[in-house]
């Protein structure tokens, strides 16, 4: 029986689902652009645009402080985190670490399964830019989801349900980034070849030539969004 002082299940049931759908709803905003770096968040313009109430959305944002994407501001409230250099630089850095292990995991317990789940998750990015041409170039929401789908299919055998969610987070942080980055492809065939190389290594279940080829990919990023020379 739940605690009346702490309302029923179905209201505590409710509240969560009212902050996590402030959560995702800030978080899409900050990831497609629509709320800028170092943009200040106050609850009462938050409750008007997205129509949820102040207490939710206080526990969305502070759900997000965890997740890197907003920092909070004493009193004040949040604000968008700001991007910079340095904090893509942090970030590659962190997803390095978490994804070499991950990979290191996966290829060591990875089944057929895994295997199938790889290719299909690349196929289905590689059809996407066939259908939509230069479109990718532009960081769509829908291009994304299977260019994560993608990168999460590499380390999805690892066994660890923490380093998965930290190479979740952790690839959304740097999706601001990333939305930078794609316009320095100038087609597809690249862009799938780049993605395609790092398959064959991984089903070739050599883990040194993968976790390098993973580690050069990942700093791609950071090359291409901030090149080496970049504020000399």
């Amino acid at each position: 029986m739940a605690d009346p002082a702490r309302g029923s299940t179905a209201d505590v049931s409710g509240a969560d689902t009212l902050s996590e759908r402030a959560a995702d709803l800030v978080e899409h905003d900050i990831i497609a652009g629509h709320l800028a770096p170092g943009a200040r968040l106050g609850i009462v313009d938050l409750v008007q645009r997205y129509e949820i109430g102040a207490t939710p959305l206080r526990e969305g944002l502070s759900r997000l402080v965890s997740r890197g994407l907003i920092v909070g501001i004493g009193q004040r409230g949040f604000r968008v985190a700001d991007i910079s250099r340095d904090d893509l630089a942090d970030i590659t850095r962190m997803r390095t670490v978490v994804e070499m292990e991950a990979l290191r995991l996966a290829i060591q317990h990875g089944d057929d399964a895994w295997e199938a789940g790889i290719v299909g998750a690349l196929h289905q990015m590689r059809r996407h830019i066939e259908r939509t041409g230069d479109a990718f170039r532009e960081g769509a929401p829908d291009f994304d989801r299977l260019h994560k789908g993608f990168h999460t299919a590499l380390l999805s055998a690892c066994g660890s349900r923490r380093l998965l969610s930290a190479h979740s987070d952790l690839y959304d942080q740097a999706y601001r980034y990333r939305r930078v980055m794609m316009h320095g492809f100038d087609s597809g065939t690249r862009f799938v070849a780049a993605h395609q190389m790092l398959t064959d290594r991984i089903l070739a279940r050599d883990i040194g030539a993968s976790q390098a080829t993973l580690a050069s990919h990942l700093r791609s990023t950071l090359d291409y969004v901030y090149p080496p020379g970049y504020g000399d």
